[in-house]
């Protein structure tokens, strides 16, 4: 066989070889998707999935299964997710918990946050809310920095989960203050404690706080985020509240397991994004606080970098152990 005939024969190889995998990128989705979320059904997580796999539905004509696999801090997930076929058919529904303060947390992961993932795009950005008792003597967050520089340690903030802990700890950091940490298993048992007056404060997530906050018995002095949220839009930013440069939000984003190829990723970012502006989404974010945010695939990449760096830094400052 001549060179030039062994070439032919060879690129006939290849093209026979990769035209299945390039058949079935262009058809890509012909088959049901999962969803898989770290956390439970009627989580925050697991409303934006259902919301989002409706519209992914109604565009591809194929089934969304959202798949909760709940547990050990989203880990549980987030390693069945890495571990999935790179295809396109296991998407990763996830928030800051998983890819940016899990690994400032734990000392062993089986997974990795960056290298076991492909990003497609963001979905949602929310924040959390600084609450007190409705009949507390702290009428604002300049009452609270009083009362904190006065007496040190006197103080107390709960909470019970990554979010809220995190965010307690960089309220001290950035208003010089010593606030004693009350740790809890779920935000709504350190609500029940808040309201029964064995701690002073927390920072909670907006599903927990807002229905106490509506129903009069809890009073929100800040939000975490940088501009005021829709939902409680007479309360001020803790920023401009008087601790300068705070924001501690939480946020969703969608990853799929790296080695997914170019045109599906192109193709899932595409619908998910469409996704975000549906009904069912818009729904969502009105009622839990949230907003659509979305973002190229390299945007979230350097989102994610950011956020895990400030995480670290927080966690670490706080004198935080990895467990």
């Amino acid at each position: 066989m001549t060179p030039t005939l062994r070439r032919r024969a060879l690129a006939a190889l290849l093209a026979s070889l990769l035209a299945p995998a390039a058949f079935a990128q262009a058809r890509y989705p012909d088959k049901p998707i999962t969803f898989l979320v770290p956390f439970a059904a009627g989580s925050a997580t697991d409303q934006l999935a259902r919301a989002l796999g409706q519209s992914v539905t109604e565009q591809t004509k194929q089934a969304v299964v959202v798949d909760n696999k709940a547990g050990a801090s989203g880990m549980l997930a987030a390693q069945a997710a890495a571990k999935a076929p790179a295809d396109g058919y296991t998407v990763l529904i996830t928030t800051n918990t998983t890819q940016a303060a899990n690994e400032h947390l734990y000392k062993k992961l089986a997974y990795d946050p960056v290298k076991d993932f492909a990003p497609i795009t963001g979905l949602g950005k929310g924040g959390q809310v600084l609450v007190v008792k409705a009949d507390s003597p702290y009428k604002s967050v300049a009452d609270l920095l009083a009362k904190a520089r006065k007496d040190p340690g006197k103080l107390s903030f709960g909470s019970g989960s990554s979010s809220s802990r995190v965010a307690g700890e960089l309220f001290k950091q950035l208003s010089h203050t010593d606030i004693l940490h009350v740790p809890y298993k779920s935000n709504p048992n350190a609500i029940t404690d808040l309201l029964g007056g064995q701690i002073d404060l927390m920072i909670t997530d907006t599903a927990t706080g807002v229905p106490q906050i509506k129903g009069g018995k809890l009073k929100a002095l800040g939000v975490s985020t940088t501009k005021r949220m829709a939902m409680l839009p007479d309360v001020p930013t803790i920023d401009e509240a008087g601790v300068k440069g705070y924001d501690m939000g939480y946020w969703f984003a969608a990853y799929v397991p790296a080695g997914t190829p170019a045109p599906v990723v192109a193709r899932l970012h595409e619908l998910l994004v469409a996704a975000t502006k549906s009904p069912a989404a818009k729904s969502f974010y009105d009622g839990s606080g949230a907003e659509a945010w979305t973002t190229t695939t390299d945007e979230l990449a350097k989102f994610q970098s950011a956020e895990s760096a400030k995480w670290g830094k927080v966690i670490k400052a706080a004198g935080i152990e990895p467990e």
